[in-house]
């Protein structure tokens, strides 16, 4: 009696005629994240199947599937023919450790039936099922509103399934199925969580971190990659561009206007990033604001940064509080990284004054006292890349 892990796709149901594209796409991701066990993957409409995976590896698989964009739930099964018998012994067993260590053990029975050539129908298969279980185990009772365990039956076109535990997936749309984005990641809370958030939705992320050595550290540089290794865990391949800055934020700070040097910053690193994402495919740029969290975040200020790409900004974060934040920064393990004491450039050089309203021609005209160019293109050149997955 074998051991299969059942995987049930989120939003891919709603495709259409799209519907095996994305089905493949989530097999491939399936089988990327399955990469260090000799497992089989196989897909019925609706499911996808995982055999040969042995069952001292059946945590490990699922903890890493639970990361596969694309999966809604999984459920470890027991795999038999579809001969009633085989599947009443599976079902029994399958109820053994509950019935025997619940205080109050209450089941219902649960049956679908996508293969109507089946003898019994999914009512009977319930009633029936119910029967034989009360029968093996007398202290069992049924609770058809709140049942402690469900005990479910799937008769596939292949083989019948049963199982007693559906563990959630991250859900979304598989990594891959809608373009490609830069992720501006910083060595914060909010960028990693930003990136995190657009992957689900589909998109191939890579990202890019500016740094300005000696003024921030070596540590500082490797919570960067810690950071993006742990979204890679979600996302896919990462390639993480490390982008030296220090020349050009020396620039700004000596030749700019004080009060003004955190909006140019980011204007500077917004148009880095831009070159790069297009020089590598990427469609749009992400970042991690959130309306009104800082001085550069304000709607004058976003608006001001926004002007000096032409790229779409992703910000999936922007109606976001703090806490919420950190909230999913925990629930995806990226916090206790991000709250390591290393500064980034960001929080190098802030002013004690930052503009928070300031103006699009304004900025440009700050930003014109300056040639730029040699410097970008210099810090482009000097650019350092990392594949990480």
């Amino acid at each position: 009696m074998e051991t299969v892990l059942l995987i049930r796709y989120a939003e891919i149901h709603l495709k259409g005629l799209n519907r095996p594209f994305f089905e493949r796409l989530l097999v491939d991701r399936i089988k990327r994240a399955l990469e260090p066990v000799k497992a089989d993957v196989e897909r019925e409409q609706g499911r996808v199947f995982v055999y040969g995976v042995p069952n001292d590896a059946i945590d490990g698989c699922t903890e890493r599937l639970c990361r596969v964009f694309g999966i809604h739930s999984i459920s470890p099964a027991r795999c038999v023919e579809k001969d009633w018998e085989q599947i009443k012994a599976a079902a029994i067993e399958e109820t053994r450790a509950f019935a025997e260590t619940a205080d109050t053990p209450t089941f219902k029975c649960f049956a679908r039936r996508a293969d109507k050539r089946f003898p019994l129908t999914s009512e009977q298969i319930c009633r029936e099922l119910g029967h034989e279980l009360l029968e093996a185990y007398p202290n069992l009772s049924v609770d058809v509103h709140h049942p402690k365990l469900p005990v479910t039956v799937e008769i596939r076109q292949s083989n019948a399934f049963v199982y007693t535990t559906e563990i959630m997936g991250a859900g979304g749309m598989p990594v891959g199925s809608n373009g490609k984005a830069m992720l501006l990641i910083s060595g914060g809370i909010d960028s990693p969580v930003a990136g995190y958030m657009i992957a689900k939705r589909g998109v191939q992320i890579d990202a890019v971190h500016f740094y300005s050595y000696p003024y921030t550290s070596e540590r500082a540089r490797d919570k960067v990659v810690e950071l993006a290794k742990l979204v890679s865990r979600y996302a896919g391949t990462i390639h993480l561009y490390l982008v030296p800055f220090t020349d050009i934020q020396m620039t700004i700070y000596d030749k700019c206007p004080s009060t003004e040097t955190t909006v140019l910053m980011r204007r500077l690193m917004m148009k880095i990033a831009e070159r790069i994402a297009k020089e590598t495919g990427s469609q749009a740029l992400i970042t991690g604001e959130s309306i009104g969290q800082v001085a550069s975040q304000t709607i004058e200020s976003l608006c001001v940064t926004d002007d000096a790409v032409t790229m779409p900004v992703f910000r999936p974060l922007i109606g976001f509080d703090k806490e919420e934040i950190i909230e999913k920064a925990q629930k995806i393990g990226t916090f206790e990284t991000s709250i390591l004491p290393y500064e980034d450039c960001c929080t190098v050089f802030v002013p004690k004054h930052p503009v928070t309203k300031p103006k699009v021609d304004k900025l440009r005209e700050s930003e014109a006292l300056v040639d730029f160019e040699p410097l970008i293109e210099a810090a482009i050149a000097a650019t350092e890349r990392m594949v990480l997955s």
